[in-house]
């Protein structure tokens, strides 16, 4: 079950990724100054991504838990 160990690696690599896109995003809105209403809509769009970014990176630590168990 090694192979599972590696797939979880990538897919939580890519979860941090992720992650790491969005810290980017958000620290370019608070450079620029927004006013609170484009904060607001700018913040909205970065919550999809972040949560999906998190759910990447959970469930790649899970194959990599499962696949250490099973081998």
């Amino acid at each position: 079950m090694e192979y599972l160990v590696w797939i979880g690696a990538v897919i939580s690599l890519v979860g941090l990724v992720g992650l790491m896109a969005c810290i980017v995003i958000v620290a370019r809105a608070k450079r620029a100054k927004l006013d609170d209403a484009e904060m607001r809509a700018k913040l909205a769009r970065v919550i999809p991504l972040n949560l999906g970014a998190l759910l990447l990176s959970v469930l790649g630590l899970m194959l990599v838990i499962v696949g250490i168990f099973l081998a």
